[in-house]
């Protein structure tokens, strides 16, 4: 793993000469734990370079091409012999769009050491969208550097993880200093008016005849503008290198950063206090970040600035406490800014313990998108929604349910009649308030795959996995719909999970397909029919669409013939049928009381078997403690013997199987008790909650869930 620092163009990363672009870069890669694979891109003509890997961009003079252009795609060129995973870019969003273009599968991240909305790639808001797709992180050294950046922009771009503030940074100096303090006053910066140097030069003059046995520390340089000060007392010392300065800061009592332009950030006042001087700022941009303990001014006039430093001179008790709090409230040091960048460069590389999956996984929020039933008042409550919704919980998981169909249903309207408008746009602001890590879907129809690519943009480190218990038979019903609901967002999730065998389904790619059995759930199966006599043999129940809830007419059933063929060669059985002739289905609590009189439950699915489906009916048969009558093309042998279910070739089978359990009462209790135990223990909602995340983030496990192959 290698990473790139690509510096803006003609920035010296030189000690003689360097801008604060450079004292960031070369300060905390120094302190990183990647300081060996770090390289430094740079154009400049100093001869001296920090001590890191550097690597000049030499470009010869051409007024024909644009010299920004030529000096990013010469990097580029430059950067394939390295093999770097993460290049980084300093305070150039005009970069970004030129990379993009010509790297593939690298990852960008941008930092902006300036006011985004003054700089070329950045100032529209259109621009800085580009730069939100384009780029893994967006890191200011200011919380207001990030607010210029997202004025105009949605409020789900706010709360955005790609966007960072990571202030630069300084080295703390020790306590001893405060001892050793000088009756200085220290200037650090251009000589201009943007910063204030103006204003500070009149009020100086006042200050230093006023207080003769003070001194004035006037560091820097500008060539455009001229502000003349001359006074004995007054020491114009010109443009330092960094070690210089940070000697006079040492000994200064009191610094002045006193800008009048909305400065993104502020080193002098930074470095200042790590060295326990008594600071004074005005309150524009980022300049009250840079301390903990500093006189702000809110308006910067030659009397004010005049006044608050003979404050601090007339009042040495203020000075000093001024000076002791700064030092030791300080904490902008190089290792706290430094473990920050490490820390997403880790993240994103999976390098720390990979992917730190222990610590991360424990605790996640997860969205879970499917049909919660509200509007159906508790008669499908016990679905496989909750079920695994329920399994979530119990792992130690913040979750929250997304009921989508009750949202369609309630917010439809003429302006949108589906109600799929609306119910997208509610995903995405509750996705913006929640910050989900991992989004599972359950047959969510309505949530549209451009929805979801969206929000994989928006939070580039959750998950996506989706779930689909419908039958995928091709003789079966629904083949084709059913087929295609699940290819609507196959390109957007990172995970399909369905309880048909994906290997029998010639549609999906394996690599990201995954069984699941119908979970059970121990706060639903609650009965144990194997625990005393009951007076029905068996028990079947069909409807013609759960959301339907009663029958429709004139609808043929391949399971009324197959039923009618099997009640006709067993006459002496009692079988307990819904959802036939003008028997309606049966829901909720009013299923529950009616299987708990049950020895036996057939799972007959519609249309031919199809390995491992079977609708949720299984698990309210084998979890409630009934014997499982199971159609042996499913292929359940593969999980369950003879012992703990009833597997079936045909009809005929079937009923001589069913008259020898209706009459072998130790048996039928046998059975059914060690079919609930195995799929109680094996198949039961936190396990499949369990995989559904580990196959999602792909977490390795040595031991594999019982029904993977």
């Amino acid at each position: 793993m290698n990473i790139a620092i690509l510096l803006p163009y003609k920035e010296n990363f030189s000690p003689d000469y360097p801008g604060a672009v450079s004292l960031f870069v070369n300060e905390t890669s120094l302190k990183s734990v990647f300081k060996r694979k770090i390289v430094v891109f740079g154009n400049t003509k100093f001869k001296k370079k920090f001590k890191l890997r550097y690597q000049n961009i030499d470009l010869f003079n051409n007024p024909l091409r644009s010299q920004t252009r030529a000096y990013v795609n010469k990097f580029i060129k430059i950067q394939e012999k390295f093999n770097f995973s993460i290049i980084e870019i300093h305070n150039r969003p005009s970069y970004i769009n030129i990379l993009k273009n010509g790297l593939k599968n690298k990852i960008l991240v941008l930092y902006f050491h300036n006011d985004p909305l003054s700089m070329e790639g950045s100032k529209s808001i259109q621009d800085r969208k580009n730069l939100l797709k384009s780029c893994y992180k967006i890191i200011f050294n200011s919380n207001w550097s990030k607010k210029r950046f997202l004025e105009g922009l949605e409020n789900k771009f706010v709360n955005s993880d790609k966007l960072a503030v990571f202030y630069q940074s300084a080295k703390k100096n020790n306590k001893k200093i405060l001892k050793n303090k000088k009756k200085w006053i220290t200037f650090a910066g251009k000589l201009n008016s943007a910063k204030g140097y103006d204003v500070f030069s009149k009020a100086i003059k006042r200050i230093l005849n006023k207080h003769p046995d003070w001194r004035a520390k006037i560091i820097g340089d500008e060539k455009r503008e001229k502000i003349v000060l001359n006074h004995k007392n007054a020491d114009i010392l010109g443009f330092l290198n960094h070690d210089k300065v940070l000697n006079i800061f040492k000994k200064t009592s009191i610094a002045v950063a006193c800008s009048r332009w909305e400065e993104p950030f502020g080193r002098t006042s930074l470095e200042a206090s790590a060295n326990g001087c008594a600071v004074i700022i005005t309150d524009k941009g980022g300049l009250p970040e840079t301390v903990t303990n500093a006189k702000i001014l809110k308006k910067l006039t030659t009397k004010n600035l005049e006044e608050n430093i003979s404050r601090l001179i007339k009042n040495k008790d203020k000075r000093k406490n001024l000076q002791k709090l700064s030092l030791k409230n300080f904490y902008l040091t190089h290792e706290f800014i430094t473990k920050k960048i490490d820390g997403y460069r880790s993240e994103k590389l999976q390098i720390l313990n990979s992917f730190n999956l222990k610590k991360n996984l424990d605790n996640l929020r997860i969205l879970h998108i499917t049909n919660f039933n509200e509007r159906l008042d508790g008669r499908l409550f016990f679905n496989t929604g909750r079920r695994i919704n329920n399994g979530f919980i119990r792992l130690g998981h913040s979750v929250l349910g997304f009921s989508d169909r009750d949202i369609q249903k309630y917010y439809k309207g003429f302006g949108d009649l589906k109600g799929a408008r609306t119910l997208n746009n509610k995903l995405k602001k509750t996705c913006y308030n929640y910050k989900p890590d991992l989004i599972v879907l359950g047959h969510a129809d309505l949530i549209s795959p451009d929805q979801i690519a969206e929000l994989k943009e928006d939070y580039p480190k959750a998950r996506f996995g989706q779930w689909f218990l419908d039958p995928l038979n091709k003789n079966g019903p629904d083949y084709e719909r059913n087929k295609e609901r699940i290819l609507d967002k196959i390109k957007v999730v990172d995970t399909s999970f369905l309880t048909t065998s994906p290997d029998v389904l010639n549609f999906l790619k394996k690599e990201n397909s995954f069984y699941i059995p119908n979970p059970s759930d121990r706060s639903f199966e609650i009965l144990n029919n194997f625990n005393k006599s009951c007076n029905v043999d068996v028990f079947f129940a069909l409807s013609h669409g759960v959301h339907r809830g009663v029958l429709k007419s004139g609808k043929i059933d391949d399971r009324i013939i197959f039923l009618n063929s099997l009640t006709s060669k067993t006459p002496d059985v009692k079988f307990d049928l819904y959802g036939i002739g003008k028997v309606q289905p049966i829901w909720a609590d009013h299923y529950f009381k009616t299987i708990s009189n049950a020895k036996m439950g057939l799972n007959l699915s519609r249309g031919e078997a199809i390995k491992y489906y079977s609708s949720d009916r299984i698990t309210q048969i084998v979890g409630n403690g009934l014997v499982c009558l199971i159609d042996e093309k499913t292929q359940y042998r593969n999980f369950f013997s003879d012992n703990e279910m009833v597997f079936y070739k045909n009809v005929n089978d079937l009923s001589e199987k069913i008259l020898k359990i209706s009459n072998d009462d130790k048996l039928r209790k046998k059975i059914a008790k060690n079919g609930k135990i195995k799929y109680m223990r094996h198949f039961n909602s936190n396990k499949v909650a369990e995989y559904i995340i580990s196959k999602t983030f792909d977490i390795k496990k040595s031991k594999k869930f019982y029904w993977e192959n």
